[in-house]
C-alpha cells in the first residue's frame, strides 16, 4: 500500500532578505495529522521558513507577534478573519477550549495577558476552518503554568485531526507534543529525529541548540 503523500512538502526552498541568501535549499514533509517541529538556534531560519511557507498557505498562520488589535475587544479579534473552509470550531467550543477568553471577550484585546493573547491568536485561526497550523514560537515569554497550558491544548488538536507545523528553540518542551523534528542550522535542515529517539539523540540535539 502506498504511503499517502504529505499535506505539506516542502522542496528546496531559498529565500533572500536583499542581498543576503538565508535559506539555502530546505527540505521537509508534513503529514495529515502530524505535529511537526523545525528546532534551531536564533538566526537559523526557522521563522523564515515559515514566512516563506505563507505564500501557499497565507490564511493559516499563527503569528509570532500574535496580532491582536487594541482598538478590538477578544470577542471582535475572535471574529475579525474570514473564514476560508467549512468545519471550523464554534465558538462555544472554542470557548469551552480556552475559558479564559470566554471569560474576558469584552475586555480590550491588548488587556490579556501575554498568555491569553497567544491563545486568543490560535482560537481566531481555528474558527476560520483551516486544518493546517503553522505557529511559531507559541510559548516564548510565557510562565511556565501557560506553557503547559498550551501544549495541553496541541495536544488536544492533534487528537483532533489538526496537522500542526511549530518553529520551537524549547526542545523540552516540543518533546511533549511533536511527533518528529527538523533541526536547521544556517538556513539548512540538517538533521530529521523522530520524538521516540530523541533521548538516543541528546548529546547531538544540545551541540545543535547550545543548550
Amino acid at each position: 500500500m502506498r504511503e499517502r503523500p504529505p499535506l505539506l512538502a516542502v522542496r528546496d526552498l531559498h529565500a533572500w532578505y536583499g542581498e543576503s541568501h538565508v535559506l539555502h535549499g530546505v527540505s521537509f514533509d508534513v503529514h495529515a495529522g502530524e505535529v511537526v517541529t523545525l528546532l534551531g538556534r536564533n538566526g537559523a531560519g526557522k521563522t523564515t521558513t515559515l514566512k516563506s511557507v505563507m505564500g501557499i498557505v497565507a490564511r493559516r498562520l499563527c503569528p509570532e507577534e500574535r496580532g491582536i488589535f487594541a482598538s478590538l475587544n477578544v470577542e471582535e479579534n475572535l471574529m475579525l478573519p474570514p473564514q476560508v473552509r467549512p468545519g471550523g470550531l464554534s465558538v462555544a467550543a472554542i470557548h469551552a477550549l480556552f475559558p479564559n477568553l470566554h471569560e474576558r471577550r469584552r475586555s480590550q484585546g491588548t488587556k490579556l495577558s501575554g498568555g491569553e493573547q497567544q491563545m486568543l491568536a490560535i482560537a481566531r485561526i481555528l474558527r476560520t476552518g483551516a486544518r493546517l497550523l503553522l505557529l511559531d514560537e507559541p510559548t516564548e515569554g510565557l510562565a511556565p503554568v501557560i506553557v503547559q497550558q498550551i501544549g495541553a491544548t496541541i495536544r488536544r488538536l492533534k487528537a483532533d485531526g489538526f496537522t500542526i507545523l511549530l518553529v520551537e528553540q524549547n526542545f523540552r518542551f516540543a518533546a511533549t507534543v511533536a511527533d518528529r523534528h527538523y533541526v536547521m542550522e544556517h538556513g539548512r535542515v540538517v538533521d530529521a529525529i523522530a520524538n521516540a529517539e530523541l533521548d538516543a539523540n541528546m548529546g547531538k540535539l544540545h551541540e545543535y541548540l547550545g543548550v
